[in-house]
């Protein structure tokens, strides 16, 4: 496959695009919701984060960082919804008590992006600087519900354009566009969201953003393909886990890890085990479940290759964007 080429800019966080570093008391100020409402499990948060810094964490690859991260979360009771933390007000958000697929996954990431900076003291709000990046369009949230990205293949494109991702699904043999796909969960389960149960008007909206992430070009590697791939994949490699039912592309996500075995196994919070959980091998788990249809790949990159340029953001998602 011919790869685009994207601007990969080393700049700091200073620009309107993503956020810049806050003293520690100012993370309560900038937030719209009470920070009780948006951080839970600061002591939890304190323990991980003195580990990480006695043990020099900062000083790994981005993709071990994430996965030591993830080693600490492991058992974390399974919370679904844990992104809905209010009727009106949208707001990032970190529950350590409780974490659904989409939490777990974003918050090993967001400690993982965090710890690189040469900093001796982390507050929550640090953390939470880092999901609002990953976790809404642009790296911005002023409070909107519909500035979030809802659903995950859209996420890999975002986060593509700015540098915390390189998706590298189709660098593997096989890699297929998924096409014809209705995206239409949210509109049609729009009770369950409790965003949307309680504001009729973001219906319409969200309905011409489903739209959008339809026409999206997603691509997957389907799960037949994936014993013989399994060795290339590393370890924090964000995999998303693509459906072939109608709704969405993808239906849940976790992220791969090597244990002592040799074996890359798939590492998720899920609703069968109701924790955190070290699973079977990623092509495994895949084949125990007829719905799941492959994997998109998403490979975690260092800080210092971070986009924060609005123009270099949106010419990399144009061409992302570009079958």
């Amino acid at each position: 496959m011919e790869r685009r080429t994207l601007i990969r800019q080393s700049l700091a966080f200073a620009s309107g695009l993503a956020f810049p570093a806050l003293a520690e008391d100012e993370p309560a100020r900038k937030r719209l919701l009470p920070m009780g409402t948006i951080f839970k499990g600061e002591k939890k948060f304190e323990t991980i984060v003195a580990k990480a810094l006695k043990e020099n964490w900062r000083a790994l690859p981005i993709g071990d960082r994430m996965v030591n991260f993830a080693r600490e979360l492991r058992g974390t009771p399974y919370k679904g919804f844990t992104l809905e933390v209010d009727d009106h007000v949208e707001s990032p958000s970190v529950n350590l008590e409780g974490l659904d697929c989409w939490s777990f996954f974003e918050i090993a990431l967001g400690f993982a992006r965090m710890i690189a900076s040469e900093k001796d003291r982390f507050a929550p709000g640090d953390l939470l600087n880092q999901i609002e990046f990953t976790r809404y369009r642009g790296g911005h949230c002023s409070g909107g519900y519909l500035e979030r990205i809802h659903y995950l293949a859209e996420w890999y494109f975002e986060n593509d354009a700015r540098g915390v991702i390189d998706n590298v699904t189709r660098d593997f043999p096989g890699a297929t566009r998924i096409e014809g796909r209705k995206v239409q969960e949210m509109t049609v389960l729009w009770k369950s969201y409790r965003y949307l149960r309680e504001n009729p008007e973001l219906r319409a909206p969200m309905k011409k953003w489903e739209d959008y992430v339809a026409a999206l070009p997603v691509y997957y590697l389907p799960k037949s393909k994936v014993k013989a791939i399994e060795d290339k994949l590393k370890d924090g490699d964000v995999l998303g886990i693509a459906t072939n039912q109608t709704g969405g592309f993808c239906s849940h996500v976790g992220l791969a890890v090597r244990t002592n075995d040799g074996v890359m196994r798939f590492m998720h919070a899920s609703t069968n085990y109701k924790r955190v959980v070290i699973d079977d091998s990623v092509s495994e788990y895949l084949n125990n479940f007829r719905y799941h249809a492959g994997i998109l790949i998403g490979r975690p990159l260092e800080t210092d290759r971070t986009v924060t340029d609005k123009a270099a953001y949106e010419a990399n998602l144009a061409a992302l964007k570009k079958a």
